[in-house]
């Protein structure tokens, strides 16, 4: 009868520390914080990558599954066009008088 009250009183310490400690939803947080900020991870090779993402899809399944779906975005910052011949197509506004 003793070895289920120590065996019950275990199970029960351990439960109250996972909930407060929370170690999935910790691992949860920093799996989408690898993948949302794509910084050191990226350079981390591909066995990083494997597993952020294998961490990622196991503990934010839908999330995972909406960010697999979803087109790549571009990230290709646009590049100003200069125009050679600016003074020759400068307006009166341009040059400093009035329109």
């Amino acid at each position: 009868m003793v070895g289920v009250v120590v065996i019950a009183a275990a199970a029960l310490a351990a439960g109250y520390l996972l909930g407060r400690l929370r170690p999935w939803q910790r691992l949860g947080d920093w799996a989408a914080d690898q993948v949302r900020f794509t910084g050191a991870w990226v350079r981390g090779g591909f066995g990083r990558q494997a597993v952020v993402v294998l961490v990622h899809a196991v503990t934010a399944p839908r999330t995972s599954w909406r960010i697999m779906r979803a087109p790549a975005t571009d990230t290709s910052v646009p590049v100003p066009v200069r125009d050679p011949d600016w003074v020759a197509n400068r307006t009166r506004h341009d040059k400093g008088g009035t329109a």
